[in-house]
């Protein structure tokens, strides 16, 4: 793959980023419905313009010599034994970038999407963070990661932007990704089955919430205790509780949906009752679903997951405090998948075979 020179739309670097009217401009094609053609099959699993035979061979052959259709490339996908799947993306300037297929008891099949290469937040308990922050995502790389998961599983009836990234630093990319899912020509995914979590950005909460567009909001609190949060999560500093209690209580007003609160369990850290009393009494005034979710071991990372007794113990504190609760388990953990555990080796600059 080589990078286009064609006047990509800011955030975009290929074909699968675009809308119909875009893909008509940017490639020059005429009349206008062959743009809803070049869409329609990025739908129906094509992956290259040589595929697409709605077009003329002198359309397909130009525009594959001249443009990427896809920017990326699958390297491995990985499965565990509980149905879900990682995919190990090659980007087109060589970076490395994964994503994760869940699938629930039910048969139902959530794409887990990354937003950026690594990630700036810094949260002490998740493996992305190790890798700091490489680069954003373009709306085509963002969509391209649902595209291939799609194209090798079968249809996806959920979205989660819980990959690697803070979603709400690569807003206006992470917006047209969320209109391209949503559009009734497009894969048709409706918003409320569109969900953004983040670390805690005021800023990006008040944008997400004054879109057209509004999906799903999960917020990873893991703690209401202030100085352990900032400990944990630098960006509280930059970031704190009451301006971001603000910031959900806007969202809410805004979108008359309920909230995620996401409480990662650190075992002997933040999973005591008066932790949970605290969480709870950041809730009041908001209407929300506290999911906890048992810290999942991975390298390098020196904490340990909670026991059974701490989770119940913390589960049992909310739910007296009239807090509506889940729990979520593990999926993926065998290969990396799981919460907290994404962190793409592949990109250090020695790494050489992502193969290995």
């Amino acid at each position: 793959m080589s990078p286009s020179h064609f006047p990509f739309p800011e955030g975009t670097d290929c074909a699968s980023g675009l809308v119909s009217d875009e893909i008509c401009r940017v490639f020059h094609l005429s009349p206008a419905f062959r743009g809803k053609q070049v869409f329609k099959a990025l739908q129906q699993g094509v992956s290259a313009w040589t595929q697409i035979s709605t077009l003329s061979l002198n359309d397909r052959n130009r525009l594959s010599e001249e443009a990427p259709l896809f920017s990326s490339m699958p390297v491995r996908f990985d499965e565990a034994s509980d149905g879900s799947a990682k995919l190990l993306l090659q980007l087109i300037d060589g970076r490395f970038v994964e994503s994760v297929l869940l699938v629930d008891e039910n048969g139902r099949k959530t794409s887990c999407l990354s937003s950026q290469v690594g990630c700036a937040m810094g949260c002490a308990f998740c493996r992305t963070g190790t890798m700091g922050l490489l680069r954003n995502l373009s709306t085509g790389e963002i969509l391209e990661q649902y595209y291939h998961l799609k194209n090798h599983y079968g249809e996806i009836s959920n979205i989660v932007f819980m990959g690697m990234g803070e979603p709400l630093a690569n807003l206006p990319r992470v917006q047209k990704a969320i209109a391209i899912l949503n559009h009734p020509e497009g894969p048709g995914i409706g918003i409320r089955k569109i969900t953004v979590s983040t670390c805690g950005i005021i800023d990006g909460i008040r944008s997400l919430s004054e879109t057209a567009l509004i999906p799903r909001l999960a917020c990873s609190l893991v703690t209401a205790d202030p100085k352990l949060r900032q400990r944990l999560m630098p960006i509280s500093k930059a970031n704190p509780l009451p301006e971001l209690k603000q910031a959900l209580q806007f969202y809410q007003e805004k979108s008359k949906r309920r909230i995620t609160l996401e409480c990662v369990l650190l075992g002997g850290i933040n999973s005591a009752e008066e932790q949970a009393q605290g969480v709870a009494e950041f809730a009041k005034g908001l209407s929300v679903l506290v999911n906890v979710i048992p810290w999942n071991p991975t390298e390098g990372l020196d904490f340990r997951p909670p026991s059974d007794q701490e989770i119940i113990r913390y589960r049992k504190r909310l739910e007296q405090a009239g807090i509506a609760v889940s729990r979520r388990y593990r999926r993926g953990s065998e290969i990396n998948g799981a919460c907290g555990q994404l962190a793409v080796l592949e990109n250090r600059p020695d790494s050489s075979d992502p193969c290995r």
